[in-house]
């Protein structure tokens, strides 16, 4: 009798055990999905005027996995809200830069009201404020001025000071948040094919949601000018990875700034608010991972960051 009292217990234990473990397994399985929300510019053919394109039009997709859309808001207006951050390497050659001052501060002049707009200069591996994010454009676009050119308050890497803006500079509003990066995208602290400063601006853009668009200008000295091709990949590679453009053809210095300033005033006024449902990370202090956006609307060029950061479940 005594026994079959104990083989009860045991039994009954093991049932308790797997019911529990059945259960954990399937609130593993079945933890909601959350929402994300990230920037997409549209844009037709060379920075033309695009298609209509709403959210039934878009595909979007993780892995094999397809998602679900659940917004695609226009970001003008009141939800356009935007802070625009001018980053100019202090490294950079003082007439390639210098010549370009007034296309910059018209460029600033024309941006929407609701545009925040900050001026910050590459210096020592940090960055310098010249003007801290504000609407008053007019004396935002006052504060620029030339390069210094190399030696005392150039950057090692202009890379660590684009981290150091992306981490440190921004203000809490939940809006888009932009770079529009002026360098020769010259890493002075490694100029391999695989510097960790560049693959760790990258990595900060995306997540922090930050999308940097950069002009290629020369830089201070010959020997930056002859190493132009493989920097240019550089700022390439921040550019396409975090959402943004690469705005400069050829290796050497623009004579004018105006036409890339124009294509970036395009791709502004032409951005979505796009919030998808997605699983969240399986690691507690999330991930980044990598989505897909299509649309089978013809003649459309969709820009977003490749990869996305996904928190991780909360327990």
């Amino acid at each position: 009798m005594l026994k079959l009292v104990r083989l009860a217990i045991v039994v009954l234990i093991l049932v308790v055990l797997t019911q529990t473990l059945i259960q954990t397994s399937a609130q593993a399985q079945t933890a909601p999905n959350i929402p994300i929300t990230t920037i997409v510019t549209v844009l037709g053919p060379k920075f033309t005027e695009p298609p209509e394109i709403t959210k039934h039009d878009l595909v979007v997709s993780s892995g094999k996995t397809r998602l679900d859309v659940i917004d695609w808001v226009l970001a003008q207006g009141q939800k356009g809200g935007l802070q625009l951050a001018i980053l100019i390497d202090n490294s950079a050659n003082v007439f390639g830069v210098g010549t370009q001052l007034n296309e910059i501060a018209d460029f600033i002049a024309h941006q929407p009201a609701s545009t925040a707009i900050g001026v910050f200069y590459a210096v020592n591996g940090t960055v310098q404020v010249a003007a801290p994010f504000s609407r008053n454009h007019d004396a935002v676009a006052k504060t620029l001025r030339v390069p210094q050119g190399p030696g005392v308050g150039s950057s090692p890497s202009v890379y660590l000071s684009l981290s150091d803006l992306i981490n440190h500079h921004w203000k809490p509003t939940g809006g888009r948040r932009e770079v529009l990066l002026i360098s020769s995208g010259v890493d002075r602290m490694d100029r391999g094919p695989d510097s960790p400063y560049v693959q760790g601006a990258v990595e900060d853009a995306e997540k922090a949601g930050v999308e940097v668009h950069a002009i290629y200008t020369a830089g201070a000295s010959f020997d930056e000018s002859m190493r132009g091709q493989f920097a240019q990949g550089n700022l390439v590679n921040l550019a396409e990875s975090s959402g943004g453009f690469n705005l400069f053809e050829g290796v050497s210095s623009p004579m004018t700034f105006s036409p890339y300033l124009g294509k970036l005033d395009m791709a502004l006024r032409h951005q979505y608010r796009l919030t998808f449902a997605i699983e969240p990370s399986s690691k507690a202090k999330g991930e980044l991972r990598a989505i897909t956006i299509r649309t089978e609307q013809h003649q459309v060029d969709l820009r977003y960051p490749k990869l996305v950061w996904v928190p991780g479940i909360v327990k």
